[in-house]
């Protein structure tokens, strides 16, 4: 329940808020909540990677001026509806892009650019180590990113003092403290047995695989500590204070929770934080993260283990690419409107379409789309070329169209979930939906249960994302009082929250497989243009 606008100006009064903000790959996002765990303001900035000596990355500039802007908006909507300045709150907490790699010298130097998870580019790295471990080593974890710079002989590996993600670089800057939350921590190095310990066997192994190369470091020394849901991770010091609100009227000395991946801030946001539960994340990419009673018996490459924001295994399908095709199409639907003087609202545009792709054929007539904006590990590609094809005799129209491009961005999702459900016989009885592409509740909904065969939910909060979930995380580090994170989430989160659950209709979980066995046998389309188109 939202505070009244009184109440809001004595939370921010007397500093009784928490923050909490999020950097998504196309958004950095800030919100503030009240006593009640609801959003009362928010602020936030776009911004886009860069694709740079074929590196995805984010410059520094971009970091912070991002973060700075989105701050000073949310500051400026406390303003305004309160008329009062946000001069403290009760805890912080920031949250990121999972994993990439971060490095920097003794010196706190940087030494190369920010490589984001979106970055294909240490399938040999993740290869080797998958099997020195016995473990799945995704492309995108740190430590993938630290084996292929060796293996690559990059003259800045020898300068190696900390290694850290995008949430551990901030929380570092504006606390001084190298540290990151559990679930973080998990896709920088497997930890052992789920604890906030690094596996000592696996660091032992990479040790020795290392060892020829003489590098004046060891993995333990150069990693930052790992901390849970709960723990104080530090405070914001003067010069992070300074460096967040560029005002200055934020007050140092504000207690800052373990920053977390948007994993764990998407579990936490749907509360999906114990076993059996789960989540998809669809935005940009696309992810399930399954809450697991025990870990599985396999070493997938499609399947990543990480943790919850306490600690309990997790089973990740990560996908790079989800609505960035999506959003290209309508763009251009767009373009034609403007042509045609109809003044159509881009949300509307989006909507119609969405709705329209329900009317097509549970198959889609035949089409076939292909979303890659980037690499994809799980097939094996390390680039994209976005394609649509089809035969003179497919039912190309509108709603199969549309539906066969809203398709096209699960397939990849459906193939890892079917590991789980089918091989390892995870057993589930509905997942939440949140993130961009279930904006449109009711449509996403129906695409997304015809893909994955389970019953899905979206709540009345879905649209909050992952800077409410880091913010409630900050939130439990101050009233947890003892409870676990998970009572605190049901008891005080999202008890009477409204949810609604759509049911897969079996019709579409066959026009789906029928889609996605097409997929599969087209998947050479997609490689030949890699090879060919440039």
């Amino acid at each position: 329940m939202y505070l009244s606008t009184e109440q809001g100006r004595k939370t921010v009064n007397e500093g009784k808020g928490a923050i909490g903000i999020e950097f998504g790959s196309t958004r950095i996002k800030t919100v503030l909540i009240d006593e009640s765990y609801a959003p009362i303001a928010s602020g936030s900035h776009e911004w886009v990677n860069k694709y740079e000596n074929g590196i995805w990355t984010y410059s520094d500039t971009d970091i912070w001026n991002g973060l700075q802007d989105s701050f000073a908006k949310m500051v400026d909507e406390v303003k305004f509806k309160y008329g009062i300045t946000l001069k403290k709150v009760k805890a912080i907490g920031f949250s990121a892009m999972m994993h990439g790699y971060m490095v920097f010298d003794k010196n706190d130097k940087q030494l190369v650019p920010f490589r984001t998870w979106r970055n294909t580019i240490t399938q040999q790295a993740s290869k080797e180590l998958t099997g020195l471990f016995n473990f799945h080593i995704p492309q995108r974890w740190s430590i993938a990113h630290l084996y292929q710079a060796i293996l690559n002989k990059e003259e800045h590996v020898k300068d190696i003092a900390y290694l850290t993600t995008l949430a551990g670089y901030v929380h570092w800057k504006l606390t001084g403290r190298k540290a990151v939350g559990i679930g973080e921590a998990s896709g920088i190095f497997p930890l052992e047995n789920d604890a906030p310990i690094y596996n000592t066997k696996m660091a032992a192994l990479f040790e020795n695989k290392i060892a020829p190369n003489k590098l004046p470091w060891k993995l333990p020394d150069i990693l930052p500590e790992i901390m849970t849901a709960g723990q104080n991770a530090g405070y914001l010091t003067e010069e992070g204070a300074k460096l967040l609100d560029t005002s200055g009227n934020l007050s140092a000395g504000i207690p800052l929770c373990p920053p977390e991946g948007d994993a764990e801030t998407g579990m936490t946001a749907t509360n999906s934080v114990s076993p059996k539960t789960g989540n998809v994340s669809a935005g940009t990419s696309v992810f399930a993260m399954i809450v697991l009673d025990k870990n599985l018996e396999g070493v997938y490459p499609e399947i990543d283990t990480v943790t919850t924001p306490t600690g309990k295994p997790v089973a990740m399908v990560h996908c790079n690419t989800c609505t960035t095709d999506i959003n290209a199409w309508v763009s251009i639907f767009s373009e034609l409107a403007k042509l045609l003087n109809a003044d159509v609202d881009k949300s509307n545009l989006y909507n119609l379409l969405f709705n329209k792709a329900l009317e097509g054929d549970a198959d889609c007539g035949n089409l076939m789309a292909f979303n890659f904006y980037s690499g994809e590990h799980i097939i094996g590609l390390t680039e994209g070329r976005p394609l649509f094809v089809h035969s003179p005799e497919s039912e190309f129209n509108l709603a199969n169209f549309m539906r066969a491009n809203l398709y096209s961005s699960l397939c990849v999702l459906k193939m890892g979930l079917d590991i789980l459900f089918k091989k390892e016989n995870v057993k589930i009885d509905r997942v939440f939906g949140h993130g961009g592409f279930f904006k449109n509740k009711n449509v996403a909904q129906k695409i997304m249960a015809a893909a994955i065969d389970t019953p899905v939910t979206v709540l009345d909060t879905a649209g909050e994302g992952g800077a409410w979930g880091i913010a409630l995380l900050a939130a439990y580090m101050t009233d947890g009082n003892g409870t676990t994170l998970e009572k605190f989430l049901s008891d005080k989160i999202f008890s009477g929250k409204i949810e609604k659950t759509v049911l897969p209709k079996r019709e579409d979980v066959i026009g789906f497989e029928k889609f996605l066995d097409r997929y599969k046998k087209c998947l050479p389309i997609e490689k030949s243009a890699i090879e060919y188109f440039e």
